[in-house]
């Protein structure tokens, strides 16, 4: 590497869906010089790490996984862990990805050559790659975030985030402090409320959560999606509506809000009998200004009688006890962060370089920007997927990310055709994009909050989409290079 233009190399960094799909619909359009750089030693990104107990995704099964490559046997509406990573697996072996891939590398620099017009890669382990193009799938939930509490590194117990689970720990008969309330937690409590002795939910504060209304999909229902024509689609498609129809949610509709509210409002006074713990557990803010939970087991658990939810925030650790700002202390065998992830540094830790020296971190100092979530001024060849203002609040993200393969591929393909070696956005382009998208995010339920893993910490919504993924589509749907500069090597 790198390769002839007309065959460029390819390094994409990730082997989750986002890195999988671009491998994918590369072999699908006859295209083979690819390598998937992955630092674990196993692929599936977020679905390799998150082993937590109770593990499952919150987008229906249908629609989480990829359209050209539909899985019609899921075993019930919402997947768990273990399936969804079979599936991932499953792809590699149908599209002959394992040949490309290198597990336990992961890496640390990528620099772009502006002479010969490529990406100069370097591992952690000191090893070097070049390629023509980098695309990078490390997504937005990789790096799991563990509060700064004082005398936690001399806990006596184990502690561990949920992204990074210690099954050798025996939970049977513990005293388990989980720390936080939020989508991972609402899977873990009920997964784990009748193993521990005492489970303490610490909640920072309370989170809507709406009906799940799972169920295992019957042998008769799975043979009638693979038998029959069209059906697994129509099911998809279905699916698809019934999420999108949410969006004016986003959009701060009064009388889909009010509707959501009467469910989850209905959902909780349902299953919780307990008027205190019923107020502990209803949220202050807008519906929809955080991600929306959904659980059908997650109020139960918190009313079984070995199950507390503590309100009262952490003030630090001291041995095996956790001591509350209020000064109570609660003996604890297991600490357990459902604290959520790093989320709006993007790349990071990665150190990316394009034109003229300029570092990605100080490009974006005031918060992650790219057109379309794809790419960045003055970092040729660089493209994003699951990058800034692509994440969802009311849909599968996987729909986003096949847009974002497809305008890809596309722009590879023109390139190829007009023998492009490079092309890097026009700043005047991006800047244009960034200033529409944020003043659309300006007027979303989303401002209705002052944090939430949407944003930094200056309050600039960095990680979602303001529009329809109907809009997104058609923004993707084909790559306008008039919209980037075009480079050729030096002779």
């Amino acid at each position: 590497m790198p390769s002839d233009r007309s065959a460029p190399t390819i390094a994409i960094i990730g082997t989750g869906h986002s890195g999988l799909c671009v491998a994918m619909q590369l072999v699908r359009s006859g295209v083979r010089d690819f390598t998937l750089f992955e630092k674990a030693e196993r692929i599936g990104g977020t679905w390799r790490d998150n082993t937590y107990p109770g593990a499952a995704c919150d987008s229906p099964a249908f629609a989480y996984c990829f359209s050209f490559e539909q899985k019609t046997d899921w075993s019930r509406k919402w997947a768990e862990q273990p399936e969804i990573l079979r599936y991932m697996e499953r792809c590699a072996d149908r599209y002959g990805l394992w040949p490309h891939i290198r597990t336990g590398t992961e890496i640390t620099t990528a620099r772009f050559d502006e002479e010969r017009l490529c990406w100069k890669l370097e591992a952690a382990s000191g090893e070097r790659f070049e390629a023509d193009v980098l695309v990078s799938g490390v997504g937005q939930l990789s790096r799991p975030r563990i509060p700064e509490i004082p005398g936690l590194a001399d806990f006596e117990g184990a502690a561990f985030h949920s992204a990074r689970w210690d099954h050798a720990v025996d939970l049977e008969g513990k005293a388990v402090a989980l720390v936080g309330s939020a989508a991972s937690a609402v899977q873990i409590v009920p997964a784990i409320a009748e193993e521990v002795g005492h489970l303490r939910v610490f909640q920072r504060s309370p989170n809507w959560v709406a009906p799940k209304n799972d169920r295992v999909y019957p042998a008769w229902e799975q043979r009638l999606y693979d038998a029959v024509p069209g059906a697994a689609k129509l099911y998809r498609g279905w699916l698809w509506l019934q999420h999108e129809l949410r969006f004016p949610i986003i959009k701060k509709n009064r009388l889909l809000t009010r509707l959501a509210h009467r469910i989850t409002e209905r959902h909780l006074a349902e299953q919780v009998a307990d008027p205190e713990l019923r107020a502990a557990l209803t949220p202050t803010f807008a519906l929809g200004a955080k991600r929306l939970l959904i659980s059908d087991d997650y109020y139960p658990a918190l009313t079984r009688e070995n199950v507390t939810l503590e309100t009262d925030g952490i003030a630090r650790v001291e041995g095996d006890t956790v001591v509350t700002a209020s000064g109570e202390r609660h003996r604890a065998d297991v600490m357990v962060f459902a604290t959520g992830f790093d989320t709006t540094d993007f790349l990071a830790p990665m150190e990316v370089v394009g034109r003229g020296g300029q570092r990605l971190r100080d490009a974006w100092a005031e918060g992650a920007e790219a057109y379309l979530g794809v790419t960045v001024a003055g970092f040729p060849n660089l493209f994003l997927m699951y990058g800034p203002n692509t994440n969802l609040g009311h849909n599968s993200i996987l729909f986003m990310i096949e847009c974002q393969t497809r305008y890809i591929l596309d722009c590879l393909a023109k390139m190829r055709e007009r023998g492009i070696a490079a092309i890097d956005l026009k700043p005047e382009v991006q800047a244009r994009y960034n200033a529409s998208i944020a003043a659309e995010l300006e007027d979303t339920v989303w401002r209705a909050v002052d944090s939430s893993w949407y944003q930094t910490e200056a309050g600039r919504i960095t990680n979602n989409w303001p529009g329809t993924t109907v809009r997104y589509w058609w923004q993707t749907r084909e790559a306008d290079l008039s919209r980037y500069e075009r480079l050729m090597p030096t002779e």
